[in-house]
């Protein structure tokens, strides 16, 4: 199985993985998740099934022919937006990379149909004859999707054009945390790559009601509120096109390192509606000319702390001295994080714990969670 996406291909191949496991497989998830495919063929007791996370950058140098060519049982590109584009050069290459996730792919390749980048990737991939098209979408038929409370499977069921397989239920997604639209999307696209490989319907919904809550860092309130009602939370790792999904909500934003990324397009459609924006990191040029031109009377905060222990209580600061009774501080970087930190979860952990130190350890979480949950 290979899994890629700008955003969603982590949570996606840990689900996956899950439900292949639920069904008495031994899978693992590798590759660009942190444990490298080569380490996992090396395992003296071998594996059923590999669910492997590719990133744009090792798709671009992965053969799609010869002998050293991967041939997917299923493959999956969740969405795609522009990302990296300062290593790939433009968005055409990002993508082209991206579209060998398909190659060679044997049973089923899924893409998002709300995305149509992806589903001209499928169209255009050179796939093993037979491979079929699958979609996750809330309304079937003939895909894996959501019909009123119940997520179903009308792409692999053997009766698909009359009947479906109930997979699992809206109300399962809501006790795992993962009944968010995104995450309701990555819970489709794991089911389809399950399915594509026989995995049972009742496998599928053990595996969703057994699925760990979001990962830490990833849209997690670390402090519910302050003593004035402000909620400081973290949204790590949070891109620019993720950024755009939850900045209506929130009043004080800050962000690192673009990737050659253009942020004129966001500041334009959601500058104006924020409190104030706190800037951190080396490259904030593109942010603070966005804001002066597109927001010119949304006031703007840089920190200016050198020592990178020092950059988010700093940053917190200046939020709470801007932020009133109601608002959110949100953690929502839109960018990477290499420049000051040693990865997005160590700029997140630094963020909770600087919450927790402005709140005095006093706030209750929303979870019964600590800060640095």
């Amino acid at each position: 199985m290979t899994i890629t996406g700008t955003n969603g291909k982590t949570t996606t191949t840990q689900l996956t993985t899950a439900m292949f496991e639920a069904g008495g497989l031994r899978a693992v998830s590798c590759g660009n998740i942190g444990v490298p495919v080569l380490d996992v063929v090396r395992d003296p007791d071998g594996f059923d099934v590999l669910v492997v996370e590719l990133s744009s950058h090792q798709l671009h140098y992965m053969p799609t022919s010869g002998d050293g060519a991967v041939v997917p049982l299923a493959s999956a590109c969740l969405n795609i937006a522009d990302d990296h584009l300062e290593w790939h050069g433009s968005s055409e290459a990002y993508r082209a990379a991206k579209a060998k996730v398909y190659e060679r792919t044997v049973m089923a390749c899924v893409y998002n149909t709300t995305d149509e980048v992806t589903r001209h990737m499928v169209e255009e991939a050179d796939v093993v004859e037979g491979c079929r098209a699958a979609s996750p979408r809330h309304r079937p038929p003939g895909d894996v999707g959501v019909v009123e409370d119940v997520l179903c499977d009308r792409a692999f069921a053997e009766n698909r054009q009359s009947s479906a397989l109930e997979l699992a239920t809206v109300a399962d997604l809501e006790q795992a945390g993962l009944a968010s639209p995104h995450m309701t999307m990555n819970v489709l696209a794991a089911a389809a790559l399950a399915r594509a490989a026989s995995v049972q319907p009742s496998a599928i919904r053990t595996a969703v009601q057994g699925f760990p809550r979001t990962p830490p860092h990833r849209a997690r309130r670390h402090r519910r509120r302050d003593h004035l009602g402000r909620r400081l939370e973290g949204d790590e790792p949070a891109r620019g096109h993720r950024v755009a999904r939850v900045v209506r909500h929130c009043r004080v934003d800050r962000r690192g390192l673009f990737k050659g990324v253009d942020v004129d397009g966001l500041v334009e459609r959601f500058g104006p509606d924020v409190r104030a924006v706190v800037v951190i990191g080396t490259d904030r040029a593109p942010v603070l000319e966005a804001f002066a031109r597109h927001a010119p009377g949304v006031p703007v905060l840089q920190v200016e702390a050198a020592d990178t222990d020092q950059v988010m209580p700093e940053a917190v600061r200046h939020a709470a001295s801007v932020a009133r009774p109601g608002d959110t501080v949100l953690l929502a970087p839109a960018a990477a994080s290499f420049d000051q930190f040693g990865s997005y979860a160590d700029r997140g952990e630094r963020f909770a714990a600087a919450v927790h130190e402005h709140l005095g350890g006093n706030a209750d979480g929303d979870d019964g969670s600590s800060a640095g949950a």
